[in-house]
């Protein structure tokens, strides 16, 4: 079996408002988790409180996410000012 070779180069990474992007998915987590709170009691009679609960880990993870990104943005301007 051949090995397969790239014909032509990769293009460049798209970059754009990286962090702005993971802050409204957070607060979209979190407001979903806001949301589904007065119907827990629904939730958990169907079985379903997985739900309510996935949504407070996007929101930490979220949060994370937002942290990590900001300090990459950092890092990116301080070797690459511009």
């Amino acid at each position: 079996m051949a090995k397969w070779t790239p014909k032509h180069e990769a293009p460049e990474p798209l970059e754009g408002p990286v962090v702005a992007t993971i802050t409204g998915g957070t607060i979209l987590w979190f407001v979903l988790f806001l949301a589904q709170l007065p119907f827990y009691g629904w939730y958990e009679d169907h079985h379903h409180e997985w739900w309510v609960w996935t949504c407070l880990a996007g929101t930490g993870l979220g949060l994370i996410g937002i942290w990590y990104v900001r300090g990459r943005d950092a890092a990116i301007k301080k070797t690459h000012p511009e």
